[in-house]
C-alpha cells in the first residue's frame, strides 16, 4: 500500500487493472485501517478517473454475492449520498412509490454516513430485516414489487471499510460506487451523483451496457436527487437535459422544506407520515418526481403520465403496502 499511496500522492492515476486489484486486496483486510483511510482521502483531494472507477466496480462486481432477478424486469434507485443536504429519504420512499405503481424495484443501499438516515437505517427502523437469501428476495419482488439489497450483505468489500467509513463520517469513493455496484445487474436504472463530473463517468459506464436504459441525476445546487429546489440535469439514453421544476409542471420550494430530520427516529417518522399520505405538498411532489423519472425509465410514457402514476401510488395506499409486504 505504501508504493500506492506514494504514487497516488504523486498525482498519479491508476490503471483499471491496479485499481480493481487494490480493491480486491482491500476487502480482504490485507491493508491496516490507517492506510485504507489514506488511501480514500485521495479521491476528497482529486477527481476519480473513468479507468479507476471502473476497475474499482469490476472488483465489487466480481467479489459480489450475486442474485439472479432475470425472471423480472428490475430497476435499481440507488444515489450515491454525500451531497450533505440532509434531505429525508427521497429515493427510498420514490422506489416504494414505484412498486406501489406496479413496477419492479431491486434497491440497492446502506447506512448512511455524511448523512443522518441513509435507506438501511431507515428500513431497519421499519423493521426490515436484511437478507441476501435470493428465494426470499425474489418473494418480496413477486409479493410486494420490491426487495432491498443492503449492500454488507453482498459486498465483502464495503462490509471490512463500514466501520472506517462511519469513523470518517463524510462522503468517500466508495458512495460513487453504491448506485453501479448492484449485485442483481438491473437492466434499468435511476441514479443520482453528488457531483457533475460523476454524473459523466456514470453515463460513460452505462452507455456500455447492453439494454441499459438509465436517467442520471444532478442538481445544480447540489443534490443528488431531483430535489425541486432549482434547475437539475439528466442524463438518460437520449442525451442530456437541463430542467426547472417548473418544466416538470411543479413550484419550485426551499431546502427547509425537505429537511430529514435530526435523528434515524425523525427519519423514520417523516418516511412514515409521508407513505401514509400524510405528507405536505412540497414532499409529495418531491417524491413523486423523482418516482416519476424513474417510472418514465421503465415505460418510455410522457413524464406528466408517469407523475399521475407515481402520484396515485402514494396518495392511493399502494406505495405503503408495499412496505407492509417486505417488513412482514
Amino acid at each position: 500500500m505504501k508504493k500506492i499511496l506514494e504514487k497516488l500522492f504523486k498525482h498519479v492515476k491508476l490503471t483499471n487493472e491496479e485499481a480493481k486489484d487494490l480493491l480486491v486486496r482491500i476487502s480482504s483486510k490485507e491493508f491496516t485501517n490507517a492506510q485504507v483511510m489514506a488511501f480514500m482521502a485521495v479521491y476528497q483531494m482529486r477527481p476519480i478517473s473513468v479507468d479507476e472507477l471502473q476497475g474499482f466496480r469490476e472488483a465489487l462486481l466480481e467479489l459480489c454475492i450475486k442474485v439472479d432477478f432475470s425472471e423480472f424486469d428490475t430497476v435499481d434507485m440507488c444515489g450515491t449520498g454525500g451531497d450533505g443536504k440532509n434531505t429525508f429519504n427521497i429515493s427510498t420512499l420514490a422506489s416504494f412509490i414505484v412498486a406501489g405503481a406496479g413496477y419492479k424495484v431491486a434497491k440497492h443501499g446502506n447506512y448512511g454516513v455524511s448523512s443522518i438516515s441513509g435507506s438501511s437505517n431507515v428500513l431497519e427502523a421499519m423493521g426490515y430485516n436484511f437478507t441476501n437469501d435470493e428465494n426470499t428476495l425474489k418473494d418480496q419482488l413477486r409479493d410486494a414489487n420490491i426487495t432491498f439489497l443492503h449492500a454488507p450483505k453482498f459486498h465483502p468489500a464495503m462490509a471490512a471499510v463500514g466501520p472506517i467509513r462511519k469513523e470518517l463520517g463524510m462522503k468517500t469513493f466508495f458512495n460513487m460506487l453504491g448506485p453501479i455496484v448492484n449485485p442483481s445487474f438491473p437492466n434499468n436504472q435511476f441514479t443520482g451523483v453528488f457531483s457533475l463530473e460523476l454524473g459523466r463517468l456514470y453515463q460513460y459506464l452505462f452507455q456500455k451496457e447492453k439494454n441499459k436504459r438509465y436517467a442520471i441525476i444532478y442538481g445544480l445546487d447540489g443534490y443528488d436527487e431531483i430535489s425541486l429546489t432549482g434547475d437539475f440535469i439528466v442524463r438518460d439514453n437520449d442525451g442530456e437535459h437541463l430542467f426547472a421544476p417548473s418544466d416538470l409542471g411543479l413550484q419550485m420550494i426551499t431546502q427547509e422544506q425537505i429537511h430529514g430530520g435530526n435523528t434515524i427516529d425523525e427519519a423514520a417518522e417523516i418516511f412514515k407520515n409521508i407513505l401514509k399520505g400524510n405528507g405536505t405538498k412540497a414532499q409529495n411532489n418531491v417524491v413523486c418526481a423523482n418516482a416519476a423519472m424513474a417510472i418514465k425509465v421503465m415505460n418510455k410514457k410522457a413524464y406528466a403520465e408517469c407523475f399521475e402514476e407515481a402520484k396515485e401510488s402514494l396518495l392511493g395506499g399502494n406505495a405503503l403496502k408495499a412496505l407492509v409486504l417486505i417488513v412482514k
